[in-house]
């Protein structure tokens, strides 16, 4: 009987594991409870609990770990237990049971590592590696390594729900710095936008990506070294789309050749990502959709999805996206983004700030929800409501842009110009290659009469677009407040060429018109003036300032045929013929007197043109910016009465770019 005992328990645990692995959990907790008893070894109670921790009894896995006192015994139960407690919201006792020392005595022992296979490598270089024999020292501590990571990664989420995201982020990264391959604290920092994209670029540099190896038996070291390669590109996919395009594409086209992932969702979902960073919206949606189309709950996908269904105004879709996932998967997040997101586009924002506010609450780190949540306050015109909702944005997910960019633009809405620049400045620190941006930047560089410095930065934003690829029609905006900084500059023909160029990529704009039509006004050709302000009014026909510049247009025209004319009586081949009919007449005199009498009847129609115009202007009352975020009144009075830089500053307005509902990568 005692012979055959070893054998009954190789066959217990087999069966365990087998049951295990087909997640058939009561016949796993039969047996295990069954080998614990005959044993009473410290293995198979780690692996109960593992049984139990898998079928969601978290507090019977925790008080098993603690009975047979393992939870201080060696790492594995430590990280096991504590992501008992985890799963049960106990963080502060969690925390208690990790401990806040971060064993960096790991790091060096990994640079002591690097530096022994860099020598390694140039020993085979003159003479065959020997034959690696297994190691189960070595195995037992790569083991305890990983767990060590895993325990930093616990820690980093304990920290986030504490609200504490830079000790979050710094546990994060120990993490990853321990075992390179700890994923799960990787897509913590790259989802909750913990970094920069010049810190994500530094930290990379950091990690030892040489410790992946591949597994024992093989001589080729190049071979053993491909799993190296393999991991950092993965990562590299995962990483801000902001930086360095060209990296990401490398390394998709990579992975995507040698490796068969070209039609890999995520790596199909990294690719939308950096379509929607270059403002193809388009593109990036045919993506998404093929990635839903063939894993409809890919929830991954869905933020940049919704995004780019809101950015093209394809309200159908949305609904029909947010009516499946609240039938199928309320307790998802991304159900109520979607939900949110639908009520957004079609303009009912307390019910969009309701469900925004709804997942938000559901998952604390989703950044989508953050920012939707604020974009609500914003499009009420509550800007400081909309700056406290920004700000917690900013707070939580530190390495992104987006929320000082939004900050920005709340005050420059409110005309806190130094604030806004202060918040631009931020953003720009932590990005400088988003066209959004630095459109923004040259706005309020052109509100603070730097027209000079704006016209750079917008230059600056349109060749990032170009560089990217993106599609010119995103950057309409853009192009068209370089044309009124080139105007504030005199440069009339630049900003006449670039007001063309608008007007042939986005179609007729009576704004745009109206701009074209001030600077041929400048030129002194008041005729084509007039003709392009017919244009914008027949595109907008109660627009103000096209009705008042298309008056000063006709004066000036008028004024200079009555110049022709009377340059014609006086001299040249028309002036003889008129003072030869007047000698006919009655003599000289009688002449005179003609043109006094032509020139008395043009005042008088000059006059009463005016006082026509004045009347319509005062029977209209103020024009307000027909965006209505700007909080001021585009100014309507004569023409006269203006300077021509000012006339255009309410439409100006129109012409930042939206921020729609992003993602925060």
């Amino acid at each position: 009987m005692a012979s055959s005992q070893p054998n009954m328990r190789r066959f217990l645990r087999d069966w365990r594991q087998d049951a295990l692995n087909k997640a058939q959990y009561d016949a796993a907790i039969f047996i295990g409870d069954k080998l614990l008893s005959m044993t009473e070894d410290d293995n198979d109670a780690f692996w109960l609990a593992q049984v139990h921790f898998a079928a969601g009894n978290y507090t019977r896995s925790h008080d098993l770990l603690s009975k047979h006192n393992l939870v201080g015994s060696n790492p594995s139960c430590r990280y096991l237990a504590a992501h008992c407690l985890i799963r049960q919201n106990n963080f502060i006792e969690a925390l208690a049971l990790l401990g806040e020392l971060t064993p960096t005595h790991l790091f060096s022992s990994n640079a002591k590592r690097k530096t022994s296979r860099t020598a390694a490598r140039a020993g085979r270089a003159g003479s065959k590696a020997p034959e690696r024999q297994p190691d189960a020292t070595g195995e037992e501590e790569s083991s305890n390594r990983r767990y060590e990571a895993g325990m930093c990664y616990l820690r980093g989420l304990c920290y986030a729900k504490q609200n504490a995201f830079d000790r979050a982020k710094d546990a994060y990264k120990d993490a990853l710095r321990i075992d390179v391959q700890c994923y799960e604290a990787f897509t913590q920092l790259m989802r909750n936008s913990l970094m920069s994209p010049d810190e994500e670029d530094e930290f990379m540099h950091m990690l030892d990506f040489n410790s992946v190896r591949a597994p024992m038996g093989g001589d080729d070291p190049e071979l053993q070294s491909e799993p190296a390669d393999y991991v950092h590109m993965l990562y590299q996919t995962q990483l801000s789309k902001y930086r360095n395009p060209g990296a990401f594409n490398a390394a998709v086209e990579s992975l995507s050749t040698h490796y068969g992932l070209a039609h890999n969702a995520d790596m199909l979902v990294a690719r939308a990502d950096l379509l929607y960073t270059q403002c193809r919206f388009k593109d990036a949606l045919a993506i998404t959709a093929a990635v839903l189309e063939d894993d409809k709950y890919n929830f991954a996908a869905y933020p940049v999805h919704l995004a780019c269904l809101h950015e093209l105004g394809k309200t159908n879709m949305l609904f029909l996206v947010a009516h499946e996932l609240a039938d199928s998967h309320p307790e998802e997040p991304c159900t109520w983004l979607a939900v949110a997101t639908y009520y957004f586009a079609t303009h009912k924002i307390q019910d969009a700030r309701r469900y925004f506010s709804k997942a938000s609450m559901m998952d604390a780190t989703f950044g989508p929800a953050w920012i939707g949540f604020a974009h609500t306050f914003a499009a009420d015109g509550e800007h400081d409501q909309a700056v406290t909702a920004y700000a917690t944005a900013a707070r939580f997910f530190t390495g992104t842009h987006l929320p000082q960019v939004f900050l920005g633009m709340q005050h420059h809405a409110m005309n806190n110009m130094t604030a806004a620049d202060e918040y631009l400045q931020t953003a720009y620190a932590l990005c400088h290659t988003d066209p959004l941006l630095l459109n923004e930047m040259g706005i309020v560089l052109y509100h603070q009469d730097r027209p000079k410095d704006a016209a750079k930065v917008f230059r600056q934003a349109l060749r990032i677009a170009d560089d990217t690829g993106a599609d010119p029609h995103a950057w309409l905006g853009a192009r068209t407040n370089l044309g009124h900084a080139y105007r504030r500059l005199k440069m009339l023909d630049e900003a006449l060429d670039e007001f063309d160029a608008v007007l042939r990529d986005g179609g007729k704009d009576a704004a745009v018109l109206c701009a074209k039509a001030l600077i041929l006004l400048d030129k002194g050709l008041p005729d084509e003036a007039a003709r392009v302000l017919h244009e914008a009014l027949a595109v907008n026909p109660q627009d103000p300032i096209a009705t008042e510049l298309l008056n000063k247009a006709l004066e000036e025209s008028a004024v200079g045929d009555v110049e022709l004319l009377m340059a014609g009586l006086g001299t040249g081949p028309a002036g003889g013929e008129g003072a030869e009919q007047a000698q006919e007449e009655g003599g000289a005199g009688d002449a005179v007197n003609v043109m006094e009498r032509f020139e008395a009847e043009l005042g008088e129609r000059k006059a009463a043109a005016r006082a026509r115009a004045e009347r319509r202007v005062r029977g209209k009352g103020p024009v307000t910016d027909p965006v209505g975020s700007k909080g001021k009144a585009a100014r309507a009075a004569r023409l006269d009465g203006l300077a021509r830089d000012d006339l255009l500053d309410g439409q100006f307005d129109l012409l930042q770019v939206d921020g729609g509902l992003p993602s925060t990568n």
